[in-house]
């Protein structure tokens, strides 16, 4: 990106960011800040988790090459897979946006592979996987990643003129308040008065008041909840702030930092006016928008939620104005639970959030955030979704591995969040599954709650350059804060990490041998396909989406997963949390349809074939893979 060398403008622009309170150093702009994180309030120091697959944050990977599919699947007695045509092109014309394809593949020796599936034998402890080093990422496909979205529909809130002379303002506009945009606390409308003189103080006034007064440092628990409850006066009655007490008495010795914190927090929920000055659209069910703005406006309004500023946001009852959009203000997380258990869950959630704010108030962080986050809903029409069954189109590339996450290995990749309808999930409430989890790792996201209305089934949400501030640990009841993460991924021309979450959600499934009727595999084969949407073909990093709480059976939900990126030509890799076994189950199969040269039209057949069998109330379920298998046997004995 080239820089503006106007004098004036540049002053200007500096001008802007002095009055605006950003100090975002200019000179980092592109690139991460590879220095390692200071101590925080807790003792405890960055730590990268390690990387069993040798790929990192940063790190240059290999192009993804050709591969002969007959070779990997025959490979299992070698210990490395032959790559026959290597490119070591990343970027611009010269690099394939296209999944690695795959040479034709000989089915003399399908039947044998068939057999050792069908008859369940005991798997090797060794298989061969795509290598993850040739899936692209990102940084190998800089070039289109640096297309930032120009179109009506994208609204920027940082000055462009001013970010192409390397400095981040505010973009100048006119507030307004309406349906079909946040309506920001300072904007609140005066109360009615017949005597201006007499006027009642405007709810922004009592805020501005109630937080200034917490700018002075040496705040109580107590303190942030009367503060609080001065402007939401009439939920005095039905919120507590049990879980915050409880940080306060039991985590609050280890941190130790909540009186310098809570006085920062609240000047920069009070910079509001200065640092958005233009309306935010809300992200409307059945539209296509996109919302870029900075990681200091995020830290703005995420302050503002945490001190509950945001109006009309408290009422969830069905016909409220916002019953269609998550909550977003955190009342919710400092809400009382009878279960000691849900306390020290919270506790740890509130610890998170406590070191975000740590860090993007701290001048002297190197993780301070100084670059931007693009939030982009996709509404795709039923008219513009596959004819599944007319799909003939062959599976593209898969790594798998019982190793690794979607956040670290999956660094630069489409990476899958396990999605609530409304965005986040439980985040703010007692949830703590894959959705909540990964929000807390990136807090930045739960900005999306702001303005992203409930998903459709056919739309999704996709977020381009958030940062990773947490480590944690654990799952569910399990779950704690482990410390911090200096998040040192590239960043594109646009000062957005490479990291891009898309999030899709699966249904739930009460009684789970509903997910095998026709109609759901449908449902959940579309909404995969949106979410893999993008004319820059990265790799998709995912899992076992919708399963766990959802009841989703892996296998299939893995299957669905494949086709939808075949549809899309992506290429993919899949990480099974510690199940070994389905890996290998995966794996295998993918092995099968691949050497057999099984298309997404005849697989889509199959499930449908399956679904009838399934779903009929006397027949026994089978087993999803061997009834594929017995497919695939009685296709080969045809050829």
């Amino acid at each position: 990106m080239s820089r503006n060398n106007n004098s004036d403008g540049v002053k200007g622009c500096m001008y802007q960011m002095n009055n605006s309170g950003n100090t975002a150093d200019p000179s980092s702009r592109g690139e991460s800040q590879n220095r390692p994180s200071q101590m925080d309030s807790a003792g405890a120091t960055s730590q990268h988790r390690s990387n069993e697959n040798g790929k990192g944050a940063g790190q240059e990977r290999t192009p993804a090459s050709g591969e002969n599919a007959e070779k990997m699947t025959k490979n299992t007695k070698s210990d490395e897979v032959q790559n026959s045509k290597p490119n070591n092109s990343t970027s611009g014309e010269g690099s394939s946006n296209q999944p690695s394809q795959s040479a034709p593949m000989d089915t003399s020796d399908a039947s044998s592979v068939v057999f050792s599936l069908g008859t369940s034998p005991k798997l090797e402890e060794q298989w061969t996987t795509y290598p993850i080093q040739n899936l692209k990422t990102m940084e190998d496909l800089s070039r289109e990643c640096n297309l930032l979205l120009a179109k009506k529909e994208h609204t920027i809130l940082i000055d462009m003129t001013c970010f192409q002379s390397g400095v981040i303002v505010p973009h100048q506009g006119t507030h307004v308040w309406d349906s079909h945009h946040v309506k920001l606390p300072h904007l609140y409308p005066p109360p009615p008065s017949h005597h201006k003189s007499h006027a009642p103080p405007s709810r922004w006034e009592v805020t501005r008041h109630a937080l200034h007064r917490l700018t002075k440092g040496n705040n109580s628990i107590g303190d942030v909840q009367s503060a609080i409850m001065t402007y939401n006066a009439r939920n005095k009655d039905n919120w507590t702030f049990d879980a915050l007490y409880y940080y306060g008495q039991r985590l609050h010795t280890m941190d130790n930092n909540l009186h310098l914190l809570i006085p920062k927090m609240a000047k920069l929920a009070l910079d509001l006016p200065d640092l958005i000055k233009k309306p935010i659209p809300l992200l409307r069910q059945q539209q296509n928008q996109a919302i870029t703005m900075s990681q200091q406006q995020i830290s703005c309004l995420l302050a503002n939620a945490f001190f509950c500023t945001f109006p009309h946001r408290n009422d969830t009852k069905p016909n409220s104005e916002y019953a269609n959009y998550p909550t977003i203000n955190f009342s919710s997380l400092f809400a009382y639970k009878t279960d000691p258990k849900k306390f020290a869950l919270k506790a740890q959630k509130l610890r998170a959030i406590f070191h975000y704010f740590n860090t993007v108030t701290n001048e002297e962080d190197p993780a301070k955030p100084d670059g931007l986050v693009t939030f982009e809903r996709i509404s795709i029409p039923t008219s513009k979704l596959p004819q599944w069954k007319t799909q003939k189109v062959p599976l593209t590339n898969l790594h798998i591995s019982p190793e690794g996450s979607i956040e670290e290995e999956g660094t630069g990749m489409l990476q899958v969040d396990f999605a609530s309808k409304y965005i986040g999930g439980e985040v703010l409430g007692s949830g703590l599954v894959q959705e909540e989890i990964l929000f807390f790792m990136s807090p930045e996201l739960i900005v999306a709650r702001l303005f992203t209305e409930k998903l459709a089934d056919n739309e999704c949400l996709k977020i381009t350059g958030p940062q990773m501030y947490n480590l944690t640990s654990g799952y569910s009841e399990t779950f704690y804060w482990a410390g911090p993460y200096n998040d040192r991924t590239k960043r594109d021309n646009w000062k957005r990490r490479y990291r891009q979450i898309v999030a899709i959600d699966a249904l739930d499934f009460k009684n789970p041998k509903e997910q095998y009727t026709k109609e759901n595999i449908k449902r959940e084969l579309n909404k995969a396909f949106v979410g893999f949407h993008g004319d820059v073909k990265t790799a998709i990093a995912t899992g076992n989406w919708g399963c766990g709480a959802f009841k989703g059976d892996p296998k299939l939900k893995a299957l669905i997963q494949l086709m939808a990126a075949a549809v899309r030509g992506r290429d993919m890799a899949y990480f099974t949390f510690g199940n070994k076994e389905l890996a290998k189950e995966i794996q295998r199969m993918h092995e099968i349809l691949t050497i057999n040269k099984v298309t997404v039209d005849k697989l889509y057949n199959w499930l449908k074939e399956f679904s009838r069998h399934n779903t009929r109330e006397h027949h026994l379920p089978k087993d999803l893979y061997g009834f594929i298998s017995e497919k695939i046997g009685h296709m080969a004995s045809l050829l």
